[in-house]
């Protein structure tokens, strides 16, 4: 049976080869981040050139920066917000060429050319847009988190069912769709409002839907 001594060095031997062996097997791996950092392995920057709101805008950006990041971080246009960043919350909506999209889920690079709306050039404090001006006057939001992506997928519902764009609640799909609560509910269900603000957000679309056949 060997001794107490040959048992401890069976252990520092152990230890010494288990070091080495990680040492080894790093080696690798700092490898990889050396060339991570390597110039030809930096993001490539690309120009874009659009219409933000009215006013023609040319940004330079990584390849892999999405049309929200560009408004916010380049544009400093702020109202766009970045809630779930999987396009699963609506928070970030914007209209695009007159349809709305999840500008978290779409890269600024592949918006050349294109005409892109915000809550900011809906309307202003002095001039509200009618859904604007129907949200407040129907309390449709409390946190207001939601609200600039609501409001933004509030205005293009309406014109899409303008358009006759049918639903997945539409009855007759060669008819005109209406502006009922069902086909509203369902067209912004993709716009969460964890507050709860539903009913008062339907009833504010419901109020410019009305107008608009006045008009």
């Amino acid at each position: 049976m060997p001794d107490a001594g040959e048992l401890e060095l069976s252990r520092r031997d152990l230890l010494i080869g288990g070091a080495a062996s990680a040492a080894v097997t790093a080696v690798p791996t700092a490898e990889a981040q050396t060339m991570a950092l390597a110039p030809e392995d930096q993001p490539s920057m690309m120009r874009v050139a659009f219409e933000v709101n009215g006013r023609g805008q040319t940004l330079e950006v990584d390849t892999r920066t999405t049309l929200l990041d560009a408004l916010r971080e380049h544009l400093h246009l702020t109202g766009s917000k970045k809630g779930c960043d999987h396009g699963q919350c609506g928070a970030c909506t914007v209209i695009v060429n007159g349809r709305r999209i999840n500008s978290c889920l779409s890269l600024a690079v592949m918006h050349q050319g294109d005409a892109i709306t915000t809550i900011e050039g809906l309307g202003t404090p002095d001039k509200l847009h009618p859904m604007q001006a129907a949200f407040v006057k129907h309390d449709g939001y409390q946190c207001g988190y939601c609200t600039p992506g609501q409001i933004c997928s509030a205005v293009a519902v309406l014109d899409e069912i303008k358009a006759g764009v049918p639903s997945h609640v539409t009855q007759d799909l060669e008819g005109r769709p209406a502006a009922t609560n069902l086909e509203v509910r369902e067209r912004m269900s993709g716009n969460i409002c964890r507050c709860g603000a539903y009913s008062n957000i339907a009833e504010a679309i419901a109020e410019v839907a009305v107008g608009r056949k006045k008009a």
